[in-house]
């Protein structure tokens, strides 16, 4: 069965077609398909609809319309699921405007044992800078967001051989493109061997990367790395792990050449199967590294804490795949709360979503044609009672330019291309789902995050207080009204306050 949807843009100079995946075996093999077509209406009226300072501020209705399908398939050896929409907003003040929303992703074994295909696509409303008016409502208008396509494709080689080693070799083609700010493509092939020790003692890992980068408004960039891993199992809780490589990326540094060996020394502990943590500590060409995953699991709660540093893009942000631990150990313990499937996983976005309402973890990622040091660190927890579930997220990510801020130009203004050189980005966010009654939702959210250039000193804050109330009206049908109030505040100037209302009915054929 093939699934492709047309994305392209009316008046765009080229036609995009996203395979959003070509499911093979589901022509020979029997899979479970759901597939949920509905129709989305909301009215909504904000006070600030352009994100302006006080005295500048207007009002404004909006009617939004908003038909979409959501495809879920399950079967050996498939594994699809799509939610798909296309907004048309009707505003009472400026012109109507239309907007898309895609978020896909699958898998299919074509060849038992040896071939597979993995595939990714999405279309989404974000912001372009962390500093100035950031976008939360897709009724609001502002000159700091752009639409952002990607897709993502990887076939996938791989075969176990008895008693010598496991062996893997992926193509990945990506593509990430938001009209004439970003246009990237890049296409890569990874090897990866891993030692059969039938479970006793040494195993070692051997791996090889090779990626070539192409960005419309820079040369071509290639970036290699090599590295073999040992690996030593001390017991049955404790293993241990030294890595040694080599890397060589091509892109113009300001600093060191970005190439060179490297090595790493880490660990993993499972002291428990409701305990994991790994860690290691090493230095590559741009200094020493740490990186730090851990989880804590009890029946009712989840705690996840997460510290990485590594080269990385603009576009490779908007390619990673963002965790899934907490949504995944809500929908196990949500199937008694809520049993139908479909349900509990809108319930779970929305609720999830809300807990974290300025971007992933509350940090932009904002739009650069630059290579940045990135280090990340995230403390995430969720509570979930018999009736009511509270999400804590503190996040912070610090990135560090290491190409020149000239190639920035189409994207920022003459005075502010240091204005991303050094930042940091900090987030704390809180989200409580309450279940009033068996048809009934009631869920809050609050954020507070800081944008701060350490380069130029600007330092902007957001607020965002969210409600949303939801009721089932019948199996098929919903309804919902939300309430938000938003400050953001700069010491640059450009100081709002918004408060928006909005009331939507869905229906599910």
């Amino acid at each position: 069965m093939v699934i492709m949807i047309n994305l392209a843009p009316h008046g765009a100079p080229y036609r995009l077609s996203i395979l959003v995946l070509l499911s093979l075996p589901a022509c020979a093999v029997p899979a479970e398909w759901t597939l949920v077509p509905s129709v989305r209406t909301r009215l909504s009226y904000t006070d600030n609809m352009n994100l302006a300072p006080p005295g500048q501020a207007r009002g404004e209705f909006t009617t939004e319309v908003s038909p979409g399908i959501a495809v879920d398939a399950n079967g050996p050896g498939l594994a699809l699921r799509m939610d798909y929409s296309v907004q048309k907003i009707l505003h009472t003040r400026q012109a109507d405007r239309s907007t898309q929303q895609l978020d896909a992703s699958g898998h299919a074994d074509l060849v038992r044992d040896w071939l597979s295909i993995d595939a990714r696509a999405g279309i989404s409303q974000q912001n372009m800078s962390a500093f100035g008016p950031q976008l939360l409502d897709p009724s609001q208008t502002t000159g700091n967001s752009s639409t952002v396509r990607t897709t993502s494709i990887s076939p996938v080689l791989r075969h176990y051989f008895h008693g010598l080693a496991t062996a893997q070799l992926r193509y990945d083609y990506q593509r990430v493109s938001s009209g004439r700010l970003l246009g990237v493509r890049s296409d890569g092939l990874n090897l990866q061997l891993t030692g059969d020790n039938g479970g006793q003692g040494w195993n070692w890992d051997l791996r090889a990367d090779r990626k070539n980068i192409d960005d419309a408004v820079l040369p071509p960039v290639t970036m290699s790395d090599t590295a073999l891993t040992l690996s030593y199992p001390v017991n049955s809780r404790l293993s241990t792990f030294v890595t040694g490589g080599y890397e060589k990326n091509d892109y113009h540094s300001t600093g060191k050449q970005p190439q060179g060996r490297y090595g790493s020394l880490g660990g993993n502990w499972t002291p428990s199967p409701r305990t994991r943590v790994s860690a290691s500590v090493g230095r590559r060409f741009f200094g020493n590294t740490y990186n730090l995953d851990a989880e804590y699991r009890l029946r009712s709660m989840a705690y996840t804490l997460n510290y990485n540093e590594n080269i990385t893009t603009t576009h490779g942000e908007f390619l990673s795949i963002p965790p899934t631990g907490l949504s995944d150990f809500l929908y196990q313990l949500w199937a008694t709360r809520i049993p139908d499937p479909q349900t509990r996983l809108q319930t779970i976005k929305v609720f999830l979503l809300i807990s974290q309402m300025l971007g992933p973890d509350g940090n932009v990622n904002f739009f650069s044609h630059r290579y940045y040091l990135q280090k990340d660190w995230r403390l995430a927890t969720v509570y979930s009672g018999p009736r009511s579930a509270l999400a804590f997220n503190l996040s912070t990510t610090q990135r560090t330019a290491q190409t020149s801020s000239a190639i920035d130009s189409p994207l920022l203004g003459p005075d502010e291309l240091a204005l991303e050189d050094r930042t940091r980005q900090s987030a704390a966010q809180a989200g409580w789902n309450w279940r009033m009654s068996p048809r009934s939702n009631l869920t809050v959210g609050a954020s507070h995050s800081r944008a701060e250039s350490l380069t130029t000193g600007r330092s902007d804050r957001n607020t965002a207080l969210t409600l949303t109330l939801t009721h089932q009206l019948q199996p098929k049908v919903s309804a919902s009204v939300d309430l938000r109030h938003v400050r953001h505040t700069s010491n640059a100037g450009g100081n709002y306050r918004e408060n928006g209302i909005g009331a939507a009915l869905m229906v599910a054929f």
